[in-house]
């Protein structure tokens, strides 16, 4: 299958970044390399990129060959930030890029077992596919207990304790092997009244796909790590999908941004001051337009800040 994704908000990403030439930067997410070519293609820049999809890498290697000596990119995920900058004699970026989403092959490909909309596919969805656990691991040996919350958690699905009974009992008659077998559990614990308006097994699918692929994991010690990492001037871009991912970085931005903690009726001993300014009083969302041509960047949200 051909790598294909449209990037989600790439002018207003690339504003955000406000490129300067010989500038330094750091795309965590590369997938099919939309916003790193842009990178490279508008301005004399040096790019750093990370992912954890080898087929997303191989494609884009291809893709940005024509910048050949101006790209590194390293088969990692964006949380091992600090080394992998490290490990390149990296001191500081000009400027950090982060789209938190799936990639629209690794949805479209059957294969990976991400989609709810393909029946006969593996349980799957790997990022990373020499991680040795799957969804169908998660699945078929977490406890009711422990499905539940994922699924409630990470899914804010409300009918999260019924799917979770669902499945272990479905699983002691043969393991659940497919993104059909799940789907129809799904189907079958949700009543029709709330499946008219949104696909039955779309929360399950999400809050699975982040607990096998640990996405909520360390991302706030990563940001901290990329801001304390930027120059003066230097931006971070951040392209969010879920309520959960955008409420850290909105977090980590506003402590970043907190002057004196100390109380107010005594004379400050902190002495603490703001590293960053946030630029996005609220997030950036798609244009109308983007969302009719992409109805994936519907859900998006962009906040970006800059290193005082």
């Amino acid at each position: 299958m051909e790598f294909k994704h449209k990037s989600v908000m790439l002018e207003e990403c690339l504003s955000g970044l406000n490129l300067v030439d010989g500038g330094i930067y750091f795309d965590g997410t590369l997938g099919g390399a939309g916003h790193s070519y842009e990178i490279l293609k508008r301005k004399n820049t040096t790019l750093i990129a990370t992912d954890r999809d080898i087929d997303a890498i191989n494609f884009a290697t291809q893709k940005l060959s024509e910048f050949n000596g101006r790209f590194t990119i390293v088969h990692d995920n964006f949380k091992n930030f600090k080394k992998v900058l490290n490990d390149l004699n990296v001191f500081g970026v000009d400027g950090v890029l982060l789209d938190l989403g799936v990639s629209s092959y690794q949805l479209d490909n059957r294969e990976r077992g991400f989609s709810y909309l393909s029946s006969e596919t593996k349980l799957d969805m790997r990022m990373d596919r020499t991680n040795p656990f799957s969804a169908y691991e998660l699945v078929n040996t977490y406890s009711e207990d422990k499905l539940k919350y994922i699924l409630s958690t990470y899914g804010e699905e409300k009918f999260a304790s019924v799917i979770a009974k669902n499945i272990v009992e479905s699983r002691k008659i043969k393991p659940i092997e497919t993104t059909g077998e799940l789907t129809k559990i799904c189907d079958t614990s949700i009543p029709f009244k709330f499946r008219r308006d949104t696909h039955s097994a779309k929360k399950t699918f999400q809050a699975i796909r982040i607990a096998v692929n640990e996405e909520l994991d360390g991302l706030e010690d990563a940001i901290r790590d990329m801001v304390k990492a930027l120059n003066k001037g230097g931006r971070i871009a951040i392209i969010s999908f879920h309520s959960l991912e955008d409420r850290i970085v909105k977090n980590v931005f506003k402590d970043f941004e907190t002057a004196c903690v100390c109380d107010k009726r005594f004379p400050c001993v902190c002495n603490r001051k703001p590293v960053i300014k946030t630029l996005t009083n609220k997030p950036i969302t798609a244009s109308s337009e983007e969302m009719q041509e992409n109805s994936r960047s519907k859900c998006a949200k962009l906040r970006i800040a800059e290193k005082l």
